[in-house]
């Protein structure tokens, strides 16, 4: 993840835009990056599982065969509502998820070798996790035009 990068596409990020696809606002989509980055350094921890078959799959295809995720996935555990905003503002989100990448960064740094659960595909090492956070961003961020 190129935290530059990224933060210059949250600059230019409207709280008011409206998305191109899908349901979330932009707050809400900032705050659905940070609970998958704090997933992916363990800050938030769900029970460890073994995928079946069909979740080696979507692991595969999502991961090393699609460029880019299709538009209409649904992340795994959510409903068909919004969950409530956590932040006050979209600048504070903005703010908790660059220093969520820094934690991320942080924490594979120390602990190479962890394999953090998705709730999906369950444990990812850092290249996984890495190839996963780069098309979840440009997924999410592509949805206000970024």
């Amino acid at each position: 993840m190129n935290i530059e990068n990224i933060k210059s596409k949250l600059q230019t990020l409207d709280p008011n835009a409206e998305p191109e696809f899908g349901v979330m606002t932009p707050q809400h989509m900032i705050e659905h990056l940070i609970l998958t980055v704090k997933l992916s350094y363990g800050r938030i921890k769900i029970p460890h599982f073994e995928p079946t078959e069909k979740q080696l799959q979507q692991k595969k295809t999502l991961l090393y065969e699609l460029d880019e995720f299709p538009k209409g996935i649904r992340a795994p555990g959510l409903g068909d509502n919004l969950l409530p905003l956590r932040f006050q503002s979209l600048d504070e989100a903005n703010n908790e998820l660059l220093e969520s990448i820094e934690k991320y960064k942080e924490h594979f740094k120390e602990q190479p070798n962890s394999t953090p659960i998705h709730p999906r595909f369950g444990g990812l090492n850092k290249s996984e996790w890495d190839l996963f956070h780069t098309k979840h961003f440009k997924h999410h961020l592509s949805q206000f035009g970024l």
